[in-house]
C-alpha cells in the first residue's frame, strides 16, 4: 500500500460506556474475549500490508501510547506512530517507556477534522498520495487493499465504506445514497427520517491533496470541525467524485453498552459474526480459547482454557482468568479478565468488570 498514510482516530472518552470505560481510554476497552477495541483496526492495517499507522489521540494519551508501545511496537515490520511524541518512544530502550514526553501544544481538538489538522505535518508527509482514515472503536475483519485499488482506478477524491443495515438503525449513523454508477449523491449524518438503508461504515480513503485543500478552506469558518459533518458534505457540494465501497461481512460501531453486549452475543451466534480464529489476540495471547457449544456447565459460549467454572455459562463471552462460583448462572453476558462471579449469583445481559463490579445493559438482571 505504497503512498498511503493510515491515521487512527482514537480520541473518544467513552462516556456512554459507563463503568466499562471508567479509568481507561475507550479504545482499550476489552472486546471479543481476546483483544481491545483498538486492536481490530490495527490488525486490519497490518494484515493489509501497511507498515505504520499514525495515532490521533487526545484523552488519556499517555495510557494509550504506553499500551500500544508495549503491545504493537515490539516487533519489526509494523508500528504505531505517535506524532509529536514518537521520537521519545523511539529513543526509549527496548521494552522500556519514555520517562517524560513533550508538552502537548495547541488547543484541544473539537472534532475528527481537528485531529488531522493538529498533526498535519505527520499526516501529509512527503510521498503521501492517499489518507486512510480508521477508527479505534470499530469491530470488523477487513483487507483495505481492494478498496485502495478501486479508489485509485476511479480517480476518486474520496472512497467511503458503507454497509446495509435495518432501516430502524440508520438514524444512529451517517446515511449514504449512491447513483447507478456508485457515485455518492447524498450524505446525512444521523438522519431523523432515513430514506436509505445504507450507512457510512466510517473508514474511508481520501485523495491527500484534495483533503488538505478542503481542510484549509474550512479552517477558520463556522464549522463543527468534523469529517462527517463538514468535510464530506463540503466535498459533495463541491462536485468532487466520491465513490462507495461495500463492506462485506460483519462491521460494528461500539458506542454504547447495549451495542457492546449485542456485538458479543453475535460472536457466539451460529455462525459467529467473526470466527474466533479471526479475532486479534492481544490480551494474554498464550491462553487458548474457542467456542464451546455444549460441555458440563457451558452452553454455546466463547471460553478460555484457564476458566474456573463451578456454575452455568450460556451464550456468553469469557476472558482469561475468570472464576465462576458454585451454582452461579451467567447468560448473555461478558466476563472481563480476572472477573469473579460469586457462588449463587445470577448474571443476565450484563458485563462483569475486572474488579467484580457489574455494568448492566438494557434490559439486564443481576441477582445474588
Amino acid at each position: 500500500m505504497r503512498g498511503v498514510r493510515a491515521v487512527l482516530l482514537a480520541g473518544g472518552r467513552g462516556v456512554r460506556m459507563g463503568r466499562l470505560g471508567a479509568g481507561r481510554s475507550k479504545p482499550l476497552i476489552p472486546f471479543g474475549g481476546t483483544a481491545r477495541l483498538i486492536d481490530f483496526s490495527l490488525r486490519n492495517a497490518r494484515e493489509s500490508g501497511l507498515g505504520e499507522v499514525l495515532l490521533l489521540s487526545q484523552y488519556e494519551e499517555r495510557m494509550l501510547m504506553d499500551d500500544l508501545q508495549r503491545v504493537w511496537n515490539r516487533e519489526p515490520g509494523f508500528r504505531v506512530h505517535f506524532g509529536p511524541y514518537d521520537e521519545a518512544y523511539r529513543a526509549a530502550a527496548p521494552a522500556a517507556l519514555p520517562a517524560t514526553l513533550p508538552d502537548r501544544r495547541g488547543p484541544a481538538e473539537r472534532g475528527t477534522a481537528d485531529a488531522l489538522l493538529s498533526k498535519e505535518q505527520w499526516v501529509f508527509g512527503e510521498g503521501v498520495r492517499d489518507i486512510l482514515v480508521l477508527h479505534a472503536d470499530h469491530v470488523y475483519d477487513f483487507d483495505y487493499r481492494e478498496m485502495l485499488a478501486g479508489h485509485r482506478r476511479s480517480g476518486a477524491a474520496l472512497t467511503v465504506s458503507y454497509q446495509r443495515v435495518e432501516r430502524r438503525y440508520v438514524h444512529l449513523f451517517g446515511m449514504v445514497e449512491f447513483d447507478a454508477g456508485n457515485r455518492l449523491t447524498r450524505f446525512v449524518e444521523k438522519p431523523a427520517d432515513p430514506s436509505s438503508d445504507l450507512v457510512f461504515a466510517a473508514f474511508c480513503l481520501f485523495d491527500a491533496r484534495i483533503l488538505r485543500r478542503y481542510l484549509t478552506l474550512l479552517r477558520g469558518t463556522a464549522w463543527q470541525h468534523d469529517l462527517s459533518r463538514d468535510v464530506i458534505p463540503a466535498m459533495l457540494a463541491g462536485g468532487e467524485l466520491i465513490r462507495g465501497h461495500e463492506v462485506p461481512g460483519h462491521w460494528e460501531d461500539i458506542g454504547t453498552v447495549d451495542r457492546y453486549l449485542r456485538a458479543h452475543r453475535r460472536l457466539v451466534a451460529d455462525p459467529p459474526s467473526i470466527p474466533p480464529a479471526r479475532l486479534p489476540r492481544t490480551l494474554r495471547p498464550w491462553v487458548r480459547r474457542g467456542i464451546v457449544d455444549a460441555a458440563p456447565g457451558i452452553h454455546r459460549s466463547l471460553i478460555p482454557a484457564d476458566l474456573v467454572n463451578h456454575g452455568e455459562i450460556t451464550d456468553s463471552v469469557v476472558y482469561p482468568g475468570v472464576r465462576v462460583g458454585a451454582g452461579a448462572q451467567v447468560s448473555g453476558s461478558v466476563l472481563l479478565p480476572d472477573a469473579v462471579v460469586p457462588p449463587g449469583a445470577v448474571v443476565t445481559g450484563a458485563v462483569v468488570l475486572e474488579d467484580g463490579s457489574v455494568q448492566a445493559g438494557e434490559p439486564a438482571e443481576v441477582r445474588s
